[in-house]
């Protein structure tokens, strides 16, 4: 399903729920290093490198795991939390809950997950009903009928569908379509020339040869397939729009009456289409990237038939290679190395967390909410939120580039800005997923079947403004702009080793209040959620002048982050990375407005040799502490809207006063940027 919703994180990972929490004292543990001073590395000047100086200490002593593609702070809770989930998942399984209850089903499914004896005896079998629909395919109205099943379980195919908000009537649930249909994380994979790109073209071409030759294929037909499949995906690829391009609002916006879709890819009988996937009649249709499925249109043709087939036979087992025989999830992990640079695989219970996570995480949030995250946490976050948006209020009526008629819109839209902190006050129903003991694979088609029916369901209905798109122990956050909604999850304010009262507030408003509660905040007033009104809607509500200073301003940050280059010859993307390297600078402009109201701040007193100023930007870069595999930069070069995590910190605090008196910055550092060169947006 494809969201406009603006994520702190690269990536999207579970951590503990244990509670952070703002302190007016330092640690109450005189015997534990202090949070801050334990990862520093003091070889270093700030003005050299502000993020190696902060966090490089930790990571000489810290080398990246064989089984991981980065290491970093969010791991290392990651670690802990999964043992957690394990441990709930263990005890769901040996007891005797009620069919239907949550108990049932988490430990259903990890009991039918972990029988390994079974999976390899079974084999292949449970693919054998889809396999044999495939074979059977002999036009295009039975190929469109077998991607429609086979979406219903999470088998990707050349057409996406969703049902989400209109982005211009944001009580309204619309059906939707986007670009689709390539194997490769990125349309650039299948352009891109140099060496490591072409090695990765040649071994996803040899990854489809050997899995079609495991289901059944000889080698000579498995190649012949490959190479088909690569050529429809590159046709499919050249319609893809760029990354930096879907950040445009209103040209990824093309409603249509529904009829109007037989003339745009008039190879696929829509009506029939949607009946199959269980959808009702829908009077229109909103087209995110109108080219894509002119290109579509053209594959679909009875010369392509056979490699749509091969196609969705590769795709149906790769979808389902951690169910199958263990050899399956093999083959998939030697082929994702090149892109995450993993050097193993993750052991068999980590891989089911994930996948008991993606099928019923609320679930497992219920039960976990209870022991790691009660009221009075949930309390004290949502106070944080309104003293960081008191102090972005504040901060707009400040600024001298915004005209008054700008200014009093947005702080409407700001004061509109709903809030939802640890976990959802109303829980989703899953009596009607069922979940079985003695078939992994059933269970994973069952949730997937469940969720599809969940989502096609919202058509025709209001919008359910209360609803979660993250589970709470997820680490992560996202601002939604058709809701005007930050969600924060619990999970997201941990520190992983020590507790609430072990935390001060410097540190507090750095990791959490900027990198998080700020940083979300200002993905409503960035370069794509300014252009949504306090409703949600998409619309416009600057003047043309203050839209021209916006913009002025928002280049300069495009090109600082342009002239970024983490890996020799790999640039950031600044203008594909722009809202979330305005959402950081926001944030730590604004969580520090509201750091300097604190009684910590005041005193002005040091905490391991660091005055509350250091202890800010610190805790803001801790947030960020860790380092990934070359193969894994790349690739988030190549595929990310987020910058690297060193260039989160470098980058913005740059362009923040306050960072050059703290570290007593100088004109011969590094690091400096001249004061015309800075960045001043929000």
């Amino acid at each position: 399903m494809i969201k406009i919703i603006h994520l702190k994180k690269v990536f999207s990972i579970i951590l503990s729920a244990s509670i952070l929490a703002a302190c007016n004292n330092a640690s109450s543990n005189t015997n534990k290093a202090d949070v801050l001073a334990a990862n520093m590395d003091t070889t270093l000047q700030p003005g050299e490198d502000i993020f190696q100086y902060a966090n490089g200490g930790w990571i000489k002593n810290n080398p990246i795991p064989a089984e991981e593609s980065q290491w970093g702070i969010g791991n290392l809770v990651l670690e802990e939390n999964t043992k957690r989930l394990r441990e709930i998942s263990e005890s769901a399984a040996k007891e005797k809950a009620a069919k239907g209850t949550a108990s049932q089903k988490i430990g259903d499914f990890w009991q039918a997950a972990m029988d390994t004896l079974k999976i390899e005896k079974d084999g292949t079998t449970p693919l054998n009903s889809y396999l044999t629909k495939i074979e059977a395919v002999n036009d295009t109205k039975t190929l469109l009928s077998l991607l429609a099943e086979l979406d219903q379980i999470g088998v990707e195919g050349p057409i996406q569908f969703f049902v989400s908000q209109d982005a211009k009537n944001s009580d309204l649930n619309a059906l939707q379509l986007w670009q689709t249909g390539i194997g490769l994380p990125e349309r650039e994979y299948y352009f891109k020339n140099d060496s490591s790109t072409l090695l990765i073209r040649t071994a996803y071409k040899k990854n489809i040869i050997e899995t079609l030759v495991m289901i059944g294929d000889d080698s000579a037909k498995a190649t012949k397939a490959a190479t088909d499949i690569l050529s429809i995906e590159t046709s499919l690829a050249k319609a893809h729009r760029k990354m930096e391009d879907l950040r445009d609002p209103y040209a990824n916006y093309n409603k249509m009456k529904f009829a109007n879709l037989n003339n745009l890819c008039p190879s696929v009988n829509w009506d029939n289409y949607l009946i199959e996937n269980g959808i009702g009649k829908s009077d229109s249709v909103i087209v995110g990237q109108p080219a894509y499925y002119q290109a579509l249109n053209k594959l679909l043709n009875p010369s392509n038939l056979d490699t749509w087939k091969s196609l969705m036979r590769y795709r149906l087992t790769k979808r389902f290679s951690e169910v199958l025989p263990d050899k399956f999830g093999q083959l998939a992990f030697e082929f994702s190395k090149l892109f995450s640079g993993a050097k193993q695989r993750k052991p068999r219970w980590k891989r089911v967390i994930r996948a008991e996570e993606n099928a019923m995480g609320e679930l497992l949030g219920q039960l976990y909410v209870k022991e790691f995250f009660n009221e009075k946490a949930k309390q004290r976050y949502e106070k944080m939120v309104e003293d960081v948006k008191l102090a972005y209020s504040e901060r707009i009526k400040n600024l001298n580039w915004m005209g008054d008629t700008t200014k009093q819109k947005a702080l409407i839209k700001l004061a509109a800005v709903k809030m939802k902190v640890g976990y959802p006050n109303k829980w989703k129903d899953f009596s009607s997923m069922e979940i079985v003991k003695d078939s992994y694979f059933q269970n994973v088609v069952n949730s997937s079947k469940w969720w599809h029916q969940y989502q096609v369901n919202k058509l025709g209905k209001p919008v359910d403004r209360d609803e979660w798109d993250m589970t709470p122990q997820t680490y992560n956050a996202y601002y939604n702009p058709s809701n005007n909604e930050i969600v924060l999850p619990a999970g997201i304010f941990t520190i992983p080793g020590y507790k609430d009262e072990e935390l001060d507030d410097a540190t507090v408003y750095g990791y959490a209040g900027a990198s998080t509660i700020g940083h979300e905040i200002t993905h409503g007033f960035d370069d794509e959620g300014r252009q949504y009104d306090e409703k949600g809607n998409l619309k416009s509500w600057w003047t043309k002048n203050d839209e021209k200073e916006f913009n002025k301003r928002a280049a300069v940050m495009i090109n600082q982050f342009n002239s970024f280059e983490p890996l020799p010859g790999s640039h950031i993307n600044g203008k594909a990375t722009l809202g979330e390297n305005i959402a950081d600078l926001g944030g730590i402009l604004i969580a520090l407005d509201a750091f300097k109201k604190t009684e910590q701040f005041k005193n002005n007193k040091n905490i391991a040799g660091l005055s509350p100023m250091k202890r800010y930007f610190l805790g803001y870069a801790l947030g960020w502490m860790g380092y990934p595999t070359e193969q894994s930069l790349k690739n988030q070069l190549m595929t990310d809207v987020h910058s690297p995590a060193k260039y989160r910190v470098n980058g913005p605090f740059v362009n923040v006063k306050e960072f050059y008196s703290a570290f007593d910055i100088k004109v011969k550092d590094k690091i400096y940027l001249a004061d015309s060169l800075r960045v001043n947006i929000w």
